[in-house]
């Protein structure tokens, strides 16, 4: 194989084709809600049942939402590569299970996951699939102190280390559906480049961090990236990148 390490970043475009929205519309709202009402450390204090109901209104929606064909791509790369001895570090930027519905293991959530709560009293987090209330009690200390697990504007992402480890030994960087304007994961083609790995992003558009990129696949994923992962996973390599492109 020409490639060992792979790192994988995926955003809301992968999403987006299984019904999930983006996070932010042309109108500047999430779900029809201002971000500083539902996703600022201050809306939990100004209003915590509104930052709950919302949540919780999230977390339902995931019922009946399905992977597309290009999360099952990156479970069977994460499967097959694996097999051949070579590791697939998948990182996400969405909040969804549709990597987990896909099969994928090992995912790092660095925004935080809606089927995850944290209590801020004790610090621990756990799987959580019902609606929570600002009087819901953490079941390990008692506390009412349950918190959406999500990563809110103002605070930083999760397992940066990790992830900065994973890019420190990659040969091979992908980036799918996202915008290229949102750090620090917009900074991750720009890191894993400088240490010598080729970075290729997939995208219904050119993204605000295109040049940083060798090349890019351009359409939706869901057509480009089952049949990229088909010739990598075959042949190891990639011997005509310039064939995906259109």
């Amino acid at each position: 194989m020409d490639y060992k390490n792979i790192v994988v970043l995926t955003g809301a475009g992968i999403s987006a084709e299984s019904g999930i929205p983006v996070f932010r519309s042309e109108t500047g709202l999430w779900e029809n809600h201002r971000i500083e009402d539902v996703c600022v450390p201050a809306a939990l204090v100004r209003n915590p049942k509104l930052v709950h109901d919302f949540y919780n209104g999230m977390r339902r929606s995931l019922k009946d939402k399905k992977p597309n064909p290009a999360h099952f791509a990156l479970a069977k790369l994460q499967k097959e590569w694996t097999a051949k001895g070579g590791t697939v570090t998948l990182v996400t930027q969405n909040i969804d299970d549709l990597h987990e519905k896909a099969g994928s293991t090992g995912i790092i959530h660095m925004h935080g996951e809606l089927n995850s709560i944290w209590c801020t009293a004790c610090n621990r987090r756990f799987p959580y699939f019902e609606d929570s209330t600002p009087e819901s009690v953490c079941p390990y200390c008692g506390k009412k102190a349950l918190r959406p697990d999500i990563v809110f504007f103002e605070e930083t992402p999760y397992r940066l280390d990790e992830i900065t480890r994973a890019l420190n030994r990659c040969d091979l960087f992908l980036s799918i559906g996202t915008s290229g304007v949102v750090y620090p994961a917009a900074a991750f083609c720009q890191y894993a480049g400088a240490r010598g790995a080729q970075c290729i992003e997939f995208n219904l558009d050119v993204s605000a961090g295109a040049a940083y990129f060798d090349y890019g696949l351009y359409g939706k994923a869901s057509e480009t990236l089952p049949r990229f992962v088909d010739e990598l996973v075959e042949k190891g390599t990639l011997l005509r990148p310039q064939s995906w492109q259109g």
